[in-house]
């Protein structure tokens, strides 16, 4: 009854800085999958269907990378993944020394030195995944969308949250 109402488009959000080479690729890559055939190489394919929001030069929320940071931790895992994983290999991103303890220091670093941020971060907010300064992370992404759409992986497959209504 009403299962209907279960289907809906994947949010996809990208936090992305346009001095960022791994981002401007990511970015034209997820626009493209919206507005011709995917995968690319088949043209009888349609293009995917998700609703993208760009945040431009501003880095996630605090709230937002707690999130972000239990997607990108792998199932089963007791290891959560460091906070270093935001930050960029740039010579303006402090040492191991200096580097923020949270992720409200995270955010602070990003928006006073934004080239110490790892652009750009790729989050399927419904599906439960993200990609981090990484542009095969997003394909991954899109690869995922995209075995749903084809019905490759069932609705009850997909690693949902667990809530009140499901």
């Amino acid at each position: 009854m009403f299962s209907g109402f279960k289907r809906s488009l994947p949010q996809i959000s990208i936090f992305h800085h346009p001095s960022s080479p791994p981002s401007l690729q990511a970015l034209a890559l997820l626009r493209n999958a919206l507005s011709s055939p995917y995968p690319p190489g088949k043209q009888s394919a349609p293009p995917l269907e998700f609703d993208l929001e760009i945040v431009e030069t501003k880095p996630p929320t605090a709230d937002q990378l707690r999130t972000i940071l239990s997607y990108i931790t792998p199932p089963k895992s007791t290891a959560s993944p460091a906070l270093s994983t935001f930050l960029s290999a740039h010579p303006a991103s402090p040492g191991p020394a200096e580097q923020p303890q949270s992720v409200k220091g995270i955010v602070s670093l990003a928006e006073q030195n934004p080239n110490a941020f790892k652009w750009p971060v790729v989050v399927d907010w419904i599906g439960g995944r993200a990609s981090v300064g990484d542009v095969e992370g997003v394909k991954g992404i899109l690869e995922a969308i995209r075995q749903q759409r084809d019905g490759e992986v069932k609705q009850d497959e997909v690693d949902q949250p667990k809530g009140w209504f499901s």
